[in-house]
């Protein structure tokens, strides 16, 4: 992990990160409200496993049931579309950001650094989210034990390790000008 975390810091030059932040904040501006429309279109106010917090295998076959046969398959095809994109995006975007700032907030060999594989976790459980949810929509009306009480477990995993990734661009600069304040007296 130390190595991963490593390159991930080589990796994350200045120009690096500056063009992961444009890719993310273009794909925020063009491409997600188009998807959010289309999500909640296909969910009829059911709510989607990939927007909500906390939510029960019950929860999720109901998901499932008021989707439709229809809704199912848009939601699937979704999920290997876009959101197979998405997470690369935001991923790239937090990995870089996090990876440059914690590169000059703490010294070399500190293990505070490895605080940039945190957006890695985040996109993990978005993809393991998103496998276990598609197959219980894809099986639908079957059951299936296990994926489907992972699902939800994978969901709060993604939005967990989402929120402290995003709390580090927050946290760090912070650090950061901290450290530059305390040179300068």
């Amino acid at each position: 992990m130390k190595a991963l975390s490593q390159w991930f810091e080589r990796l994350s030059t200045g120009w690096m990160v500056l063009a992961a932040m444009i890719a993310f904040f273009l794909f925020m501006i063009f491409v997600l409200p188009g998807q959010s429309a289309l999500a909640e279109e296909t969910a009829a106010g059911a709510g989607s496993p990939d927007t909500t917090f906390f939510y029960s295998r019950q929860d999720l076959y109901a998901m499932a049931d008021s989707y439709g046969e229809d809704g199912r398959s848009a939601y699937i095809r979704a999920r290997f579309q876009f959101d197979l994109i998405f997470p690369l995006v935001y991923g790239a975007f937090l990995i870089t950001s996090v990876s440059w700032l914690a590169g000059r907030a703490f010294s070399a060999g500190s293990g505070w650094r490895m605080l940039n594989l945190i957006p890695l976790a985040s996109v993990s459980f978005d993809f393991l989210e998103n496998i276990t949810a598609s197959l219980v929509m894809a099986r639908f009306p079957l059951p299936t034990p296990g994926l489907d009480s992972l699902a939800p477990v994978f969901s709060i995993c993604k939005w967990l390790a989402l929120g402290l990734a995003f709390g580090l661009l927050l946290v760090l600069p912070v650090r950061l000008w901290l450290l530059r304040a305390r040179r300068k007296v």
